[in-house]
């Protein structure tokens, strides 16, 4: 399923993120952009830009982990129901950097490993455009 979605997706999970994710200052302010979104998955991109920089070319650690909290959060509610509290918060979220990402884009894919009645445990992966892992994460969010 592309980022494209009929009218009646904003009545679903997949459909309220998709909304969220368009008006978020701080998924705007990072420049990241959904690619793609299916249910129990998402691919995230954040493109590089030189306020993301740490040290030299280095992409900020908290630019990475900002990246994997968006994607998990955007794969938790592709395929989910709609709780009766329209809410979400991530409760944990644990990242390993592998590799720095030195002036490049770079992308997470998020998986659901299991789902829950509220809770949604996701493996989050980063990689850059070359192709080199970067980080993962693990990420634990709660629906309603």
């Amino acid at each position: 399923m592309s980022t494209e979605h009929p009218a009646n997706d904003s009545l679903s999970g997949a459909g309220i993120i998709r909304q969220l994710v368009s008006v978020s200052p701080y998924v705007a302010h990072l420049g990241m952009r959904l690619v793609t979104m299916e249910p129990g998955m998402a691919v995230m991109a954040l493109p590089f830009s030189e306020a993301l920089i740490t040290v030299g070319k280095v992409v900020h650690g908290g630019a990475n982990a900002s990246l994997i909290d968006t994607a998990a959060t955007v794969a938790a509610w592709s395929g989910a129901d709609l709780p009766a509290k329209v809410r979400g918060s991530t409760v944990s979220l644990t990242v390993t950097y592998l590799a720095p990402a030195e002036n490049e884009d770079i992308q997470a894919t998020a998986r659901v490993l299991r789902r829950g009645r509220s809770l949604v445990y996701l493996d989050i992966d980063v990689q850059s455009a070359t192709g080199t892992a970067v980080a993962k994460g693990l990420v634990t969010y709660k629906l309603g």
